[in-house]
């Protein structure tokens, strides 16, 4: 598969209907009880593909004001991993329709959490294509 078709397939708009922004707001609605109180915005996005693993990312923005420290997304991936609002197996079973006749996914896991800048940590989701 080709980076060109999967940029075509995975657009910004693409990734945002799939994972809305206003799910953060949900997930923190039911985990503290007020969306207010969580730290970070996620975004899905499109992380590369590497012969046949596909990653995808779960983008974790700090809101202003807030701080996206790292003991506090360290355990994310577990958490994420199993959460219904966050609905991982959901977003690679809408990855999986994408990619049509292209490839199929065979599998996933939640990769660690990586600090790419101070304000923004990403988790990959590692997707094996067949």
């Amino acid at each position: 598969m080709n980076t060109r078709t999967l940029d075509a397939i995975f657009t910004p708009e693409t990734l945002q209907q799939i994972f809305p922004k206003e799910r953060t707001n949900d997930f923190f609605e039911a985990l503290f009880g007020d969306a207010d109180d969580g730290a970070y915005d996620i975004e899905l996005a499109y992380g590369g593909v590497t012969g046949n693993n596909l990653t995808m990312e779960l983008k974790l923005h700090e809101r202003p004001g807030c701080c996206l420290a790292c003991n506090l997304t360290q355990g994310l991936p577990q958490v994420f991993s199993r959460h219904p609002i966050i609905n991982v197996k959901g977003i690679v079973a809408e990855v999986d329709k994408l990619l049509a006749d292209n490839a199929s996914c065979k599998e996933w896991s939640l990769g660690y959490t990586e600090q790419r800048q101070k304000d923004m940590h990403i988790i990959p989701i590692n997707i094996t294509l067949e």
